[in-house]
């Protein structure tokens, strides 16, 4: 078997970690193929200020279609609200942690005014405004260890990024501060992987395996919310979904770009019915806000 991957060090381990679980199963050695992606050659813009859908997953989707690899993992926050009508999202692991977290010599509390917080996501700059932070945000790009760095430096006083990534990479050490799901609402699908495959796969069957029920019914049902929203990575959005046993909490959070509250939606529903209720949310969401 092949596995496509970006090349970016959180991509080949969270590819590794999935590799990992799946030898143990088929009891082979799985080859990995670094595949360059858009969103990868794309270094000094703001990925909101891009026109172009699966910018970090399209030459993956290809590659399977073609044939060139047997299956992809992605982080699920980054596929596209429509997904390639040949592809399939096969498996879903077990979830990292939601949060985000805060990079900076700084807590919270005490950043001071006009201080520059690095961010290429319109969500997180809401949510920012949305607090009264008095900041000023610029766009920062590169890997997690260069975002690190780059506030380390004093390039920026600090920036927000995502726990899952930072647990992946040992890099705890580094956090100051680790903000409720509640106070800064991550984005559909964080902490989430998503292992994908052609409709088709021989290995459909193998690859279902590493599934992680709870966890893809909660991935699946903020993607659902997501896609009758259709606000794209536009709009300042934040959804996460958690499973407690046969209920499913869901909470959705739209701000508009000022960092004013458009909606705010926190409801349980049943989890053999949230896809239904998902959908649901996404609507009320159009209705309240759009």
């Amino acid at each position: 078997m092949i596995v496509g991957t970006r090349g970016s060090k959180l991509a080949t381990t969270q590819t590794q970690t999935v590799v990992d679980s799946l030898e143990e199963i088929i009891g082979e050695k799985i080859e990995t193929k670094i595949i360059k992606t858009t969103g990868d050659k794309i270094k000094d813009s703001q990925l909101y200020n891009i026109d172009a859908k699966g910018i970090f997953t399209k030459e993956l989707d290809t590659a399977l279609i073609e044939g060139d690899i047997d299956f992809a993992v992605h982080s699920f926050k980054d596929l596209p609200s429509e997904l390639n009508d040949q592809l399939t999202i096969t498996a879903i692991p077990k979830r990292e942690a939601v949060n985000e977290v805060l990079i900076s010599n700084y807590s919270w509390d005490e950043l001071p005014d006009g201080a520059t917080l690095g961010t290429s996501s319109v969500r997180r700059e809401a949510f920012c405004k949305l607090h009264e932070k008095n900041i000023v945000t610029k766009p920062i790009r590169g890997n997690i260890d260069t975002r690190i760095r780059k506030v380390e430096d004093g390039e920026y006083d600090a920036t927000i990024m995502a726990l899952a990534g930072i647990n992946r990479l040992g890099l705890q050490e580094h956090v100051k501060e680790i903000f409720d799901e509640t106070y800064i609402v991550p984005p559909a699908g964080q902490g989430a992987l998503a292992v994908m495959t052609h409709k088709d796969s021989e290995y459909f069957d193998v690859v279902s395996k590493l599934n992680d029920d709870n966890t893809r019914i909660e991935a699946l049902c903020e993607k659902a919310i997501l896609e009758t929203l259709q606000v794209g990575c536009q709009w300042p959005v934040g959804i996460v979904s958690k499973v407690k046993g046969n209920d499913i909490n869901i909470h959705c959070e739209l701000l508009s770009p000022d960092g004013k509250i458009l909606a705010d939606i926190n409801e349980t529903a049943k989890k053999d019915n949230a896809i239904v209720a998902a959908k649901s949310i996404g609507e009320r969401l159009r209705e309240e806000a759009l």
